[in-house]
């Protein structure tokens, strides 16, 4: 098969298709014939040689896919070949197959586009695992998202509006932020121009802040609580170290939670994605949730993805088509 591998770190020309052993499916695993994947950032810190694999993990890049099962392993039930599915991966999306545990497996809402649909899985399950799960949602509370258009924030909003939350958002942009107002957020602050939290406390404090800047958003993020308010950091762009006042946490009741969900057992990925299942998949099927592609390219173009990723300009996930190699 063709996958994507890198022969050393650096920039998005490291990245190169080669010619592979196809995998084969193990006891309770299904294999897939790829149609999409997604990129996310993790993909990026991993050709930069900053992300460690998980172990046992492949080197072949992707974390998220959709496609058709063409062979089942022993034990499987409630999937057939012929089944168009999408898959939660610590790794092997940019390639033509992968076997994965079938508990990392759901079958794709009919109406989704096959294609498209590879952005959902790394998406919804962070948001499911850290928002409905760690961050103890309650309908009525407030989400605070930094980064309004990139995939978490444009599946966040639709998903954190739908369950019944309010949702402020972060970004640079006044165009970025017009984005965000179109999809349902309420709350909009261009951090260029404005001090998020002094804004969040005007409206009433988060109850929850999505973060992925790290560490030099944490004294910040704090301060934009509202009382008993959880900060869920789930990346590290802003650096992986700050200061941490405990006193200031003490006064709210507050609490600070980092996550990663590549390395997490198993165990815990079947049980985050039978909530995507439960929480997220029937509001895809209902049209309550737009899917957002900013483009797809071929996968023979991978290189020319990974750089369009990296300059943030866009709006909603870039995807692979596995299907084109050449």
């Amino acid at each position: 098969m063709k996958a994507v591998r890198f022969r050393t770190p650096g920039g998005p020309e490291t990245l190169a298709v080669e010619e592979l052993p196809d995998p084969r499916p193990q006891a309770g695993e299904v294999l897939i014939r790829i149609a999409g994947a997604g990129l996310n950032r993790a993909d990026s810190l991993q050709r930069l040689g900053r992300h460690n694999l998980p172990p046992g993990a492949s080197e072949i890049f992707g974390m998220e896919v959709s496609g058709t099962i063409v062979e089942a392993g022993p034990g499987i039930d409630g999937f057939i070949p012929g089944d168009q599915v999408m898959a939660l991966l610590a790794s092997g999306g940019y390639a033509e197959y992968v076997a994965v545990s079938v508990g990392h497996v759901l079958a794709i809402p009919k109406g989704i586009g096959l294609i498209e649909v590879a952005g959902v899985p790394e998406v919804a399950a962070t948001l499911v695992s850290n928002i409905c799960h760690t961050g103890r949602f309650a309908p009525g509370e407030t989400v605070l998202i930094h980064g309004a258009t990139g995939g978490i924030g444009v599946f966040g909003i639709q998903l954190i509006k739908t369950i019944g939350g309010r949702v402020a958002v972060t970004a640079s942009s006044d165009t970025k932020l017009e984005v965000a107002r179109r999809l349902g957020a309420d709350i909009l602050i261009n951090y260029e121009e404005e001090d998020f939290a002094k804004r969040m406390l005007a409206e009433g404090g988060a109850d929850i802040v999505l973060d992925t800047v790290g560490g030099s958003y944490l004294a910040k993020n704090i301060e934009a609580l509202a009382p008993f308010g959880r900060i869920m950091t789930i990346g590290m762009q802003g650096g992986p170290s700050g200061t941490l006042n405990f006193a200031a946490l003490m006064k709210k009741k507050a609490s600070v939670s980092g996550t990663l969900l590549r390395d997490r057992s198993p165990e815990q990925k079947t049980a985050i994605m039978a909530g995507v299942n439960r929480l997220v998949l029937p509001f895809l099927t209902a049209g309550a949730i737009r899917l957002i592609t900013e483009r797809v390219y071929p996968l023979s173009e991978v290189a020319a993805a990974h750089a369009h990723f990296e300059t943030k300009a866009h709006v909603g996930k870039i995807l692979l088509d596995c299907r084109q190699t050449d």
